[in-house]
């Protein structure tokens, strides 16, 4: 079996994180010239290209394997310094590089996700969490650049395993002014296309499935603005530009008070979340787990429909 030079596959890592070999050498501490050097004897002992040089930067079938086997090393590592800490406090000093990344959808990253893992994080485990819609954040996980994600996919992914996180309930929304001038009556067959719904990006279909979902319909069209953050969302909806569909516990204070207008009282659109990661042994990926199991716990519905998937790993030989 080959091995592979940790200094080189950090370093390929690096310039797809961060977009390009410059940044790559101010977060490494090198020369973009070591970095050229490292990802040149990489390749060279690999026996083929390990980057598509375009823009952004694209990762090769093989630089993707590579990618992922560098952030298994990082998480090796991280479970390495969790254990000498248990027996020397005060010496878990950890590299830059050493990083934990995980990918989270923005909806859980503004409601429940960062103070459930708050603690991790004040007990020095070097968290990178990663955003993207709640259904592509496995592509993350699938591309081996996170250890985990937390997405609406069900079906484990290979060599991971999956649970069940619960459901986030979600409410369509505009401020009082708009909603009075605009939708007096709420949400209605009549006038939904005449309102612009705030969305999170082009990927973001969850607008015209609650419409579709509240309304009865099977197609809808909608006019869309897009603003790529969920608090920014709400800012947007305060600010008059439409409606929006968002998490019902990010804006139930709001609606409590008037601010806002559920323009669908009697629907919420369930959202069910799980939390994907790699089927390891590994201390680093439980105290996640657990993490995120008690914030869900705590924050979501429960599961509409209880899973529990495992997939073996592929033999490595």
């Amino acid at each position: 079996m080959r091995t592979f030079d940790a200094d080189a596959l950090e370093c390929l890592a690096a310039i797809v994180e961060e977009g390009g070999f410059e940044r790559a050498a101010v977060r490494l501490s090198i020369t973009q010239s070591a970095v050229s050097q490292r990802l040149r004897s990489l390749e060279a002992q690999v026996g083929t290209v390990l980057l598509v040089r375009s823009r952004p930067l694209r990762p090769t079938t093989a630089g993707r394997l590579l990618i992922k086997h560098a952030v298994q090393l990082r998480l090796l590592r991280a479970d390495l310094e969790n254990d000498l800490h248990e027996l020397t406090p005060g010496a878990n000093a950890q590299r830059e590089e050493d990083r934990i990344s995980i990918a989270v959808n923005a909806d859980s990253i503004a409601t429940w996700a960062l103070p459930a893992l708050s603690h991790l994080v004040h007990d020095g485990l070097p968290l990178e969490i990663i955003t993207d819609d709640q259904d592509f954040t496995h592509e993350w996980l699938r591309e081996g650049q996170v250890l985990g994600c937390v997405t609406t996919l069900k079906q484990a992914l290979r060599g991971c395993k999956v649970m069940a996180l619960g459901d986030m309930h979600y409410v369509a929304v505009a401020n009082r002014e708009y909603a009075q001038a605009q939708c007096p009556q709420g949400l209605t067959p009549h006038n939904f296309r005449q309102i612009p719904f705030i969305a999170f990006n082009r990927k973001d279909d969850l607008q015209a499935e609650f419409v579709g979902g509240a309304l009865g319909l099977r197609r809808v069209a909608l006019s869309q603005r897009f603003v790529p953050s969920t608090e920014g969302q709400v800012h947007a909806v305060l600010s008059g530009w439409g409606a929006s569909v968002v998490p019902q516990m990010l804006v139930q204070s709001r609606i409590d008070s008037g601010e806002l207008v559920n323009l669908v009282p009697a629907f919420s659109l369930p959202v069910s979340l799980y939390w994907h990661c790699w089927n390891l042994s590994s201390d680093v990926i439980d105290r996640l787990t657990k993490a995120l199991e008690a914030g869900a716990r705590a924050s979501l519905g429960k599961p509409s429909k209880p899973v529990s998937h495992k997939i073996t790993p592929r033999s490595t030989k």
